[in-house]
């Protein structure tokens, strides 16, 4: 069940990602899910690849309200994030 919620955490990470430039989020959405990925990062222990892209893009979301991060970087760790969590509820 906990794999499930985490899953569905990483699918709305992910478009968080993705339509950050399109879309305008509040400052405190960006930082739930960045404290959010950053939490589930350190259940990994940062001992595998998952878990260091829990890392990045909790970092990215983070900083994503002080400066402008590139909409590529954005959009690919994005999509990572989103195939994890497709993963995750499979």
């Amino acid at each position: 069940m906990l794999l499930k919620v985490l899953g569905i955490f990483d699918i709305v990470a992910g478009l968080i990602l993705i339509l950050d430039k399109s879309l305008v989020f509040s400052d405190q959405i960006l930082i739930t899910f960045g404290i959010i990925l950053l939490a589930k990062s350190s259940l990994g222990l940062l001992k595998n690849l998952a878990s260091w892209i829990d890392f990045l893009a909790g970092v990215i979301l983070l900083l994503s309200i002080i400066i402008n991060i590139p909409i590529a970087i954005n959009f690919i760790l994005g999509v990572l994030i989103i195939q994890k969590g497709i993963f995750s509820l499979l």
